[in-house]
């Protein structure tokens, strides 16, 4: 959804500067392969979103929380054994 925005955002822009420049006829042509061919470069960057990002870190974290708790459990376990 965020990258249909972005989109829909830099199209926008375009087409702002075309009708500044006067070449309202010439944005008719583009706009027709615009928005595909930004779909395809953004496909091809392997862009996630906000939202996958924040999943994939609260993830992360609590990975590091569980390796530390371990890591504290190991170390009382060989102080035991020695």
């Amino acid at each position: 959804m965020a990258l249909d925005n972005l989109v829909q955002k830099v199209q926008e822009q375009v087409r702002e500067r075309f009708v500044q420049a006067n070449q309202s006829g010439t944005w008719t042509e583009l706009e027709k392969n615009l928005q595909a061919v930004l779909q395809e470069v953004f496909a091809k960057m392997e862009l996630v979103t906000r939202e996958e990002f924040d999943r994939q870190a609260q993830l992360l974290g609590d990975a590091r929380m569980k390796l530390q708790a371990l890591e504290k459990q190991l170390k009382s376990l060989e102080t035991q054994v020695k």
